[in-house]
């Protein structure tokens, strides 16, 4: 069986300028899946890598507001470790966190279903725009 890492070099990272909209997951998801295509990335890989990426976009549209061009950055690049996933959006009033939603709740899970899939996750914020990261494994 063939191995991500004895496959050809990874292909470029990617940067995306989406607009400040909840359509702009499903952008930022097939991309993502056609990078992901080029690297040999199973199902299970691919599923995770674009349920994270749709949580933390779908988190900034519903939490934060848009860059100064109102729209919002998605990122990503294979790393040693895995997968870094990067959302960039305007920055918020509060800072992204995991919450222990219930069953019964509408939302609120985001962040746990990425902490779930995701390796580590993690924010950097300036005082104009705010990065939330989330490293998947693809091994």
């Amino acid at each position: 069986m063939t191995t991500l890492s004895q496959q050809a070099p990874a292909p470029d990272p990617v940067t995306l300028e989406l607009p400040f909209s909840p359509e702009s997951a499903a952008v930022a998801r097939h991309q993502l899946r056609d990078w992901l295509h080029v690297l040999g990335a199973g199902s299970e890989q691919l599923d995770d890598a674009r349920l994270v990426l749709s949580e933390l976009v779908g988190n900034a549209i519903r939490h934060a507001r848009p860059l100064s061009d109102d729209t919002l950055r998605v990122a990503w690049d294979r790393q040693a470790a895995g997968l870094d996933i990067a959302v960039t959006d305007g920055g918020s009033v509060s800072s992204p966190e995991r919450l222990d939603a219930a069953v019964s709740d509408l939302a609120g899970r985001g962040l746990a279903i990425v902490d779930t899939l995701a390796s580590r996750w993690w924010v950097e914020a300036t005082r104009s725009r705010t990065t939330v990261h989330a490293l998947v494994e693809l091994a």
